[in-house]
């Protein structure tokens, strides 16, 4: 298990309060450039599938941030899928710390985009 900083830590509480509330597949969190925090849980309606994580980084868009510094997702599948990586990438370039775990907030992997 990886260590956290004190704000990354925050970022799993959110991800893991927002899962379980919601008995989604997975939870996510971000944390933009000024330090505000999204959260979100996947939605997966037969007419809209979005990730968890593309959830995050759209209300952080959608708020106004202009980048994001870390990201978390717990789900009970390993790795984070290719296609939320390049959403990050889009968004907020190379450099974004994210964090692997599972649906108990113990991360497994942490990569940089």
């Amino acid at each position: 298990m990886t260590d956290l900083v004190g704000e990354d830590r925050k970022l799993v509480t959110l991800a893991r309060a927002t899962r379980a509330r919601t008995g989604a597949a997975e939870g996510a969190a971000v944390r933009d450039r000024d330090g505000r925090t999204y959260a979100a849980a996947t939605v997966d309606l037969p007419s809209l599938q979005v990730s968890a994580l593309g959830v995050c980084v759209a209300m952080a868009i959608a708020s106004g941030s202009r980048g994001l510094e870390a990201a978390v997702v717990l789900s009970e599948v390993d790795g984070v899928l290719p296609a939320d990586l390049d959403v990050i990438r889009d968004f907020a370039g190379a450099g974004v710390v994210v964090h692997r775990g599972d649906v108990k907030g113990a991360i497994a992997s942490t990569l940089t985009t």
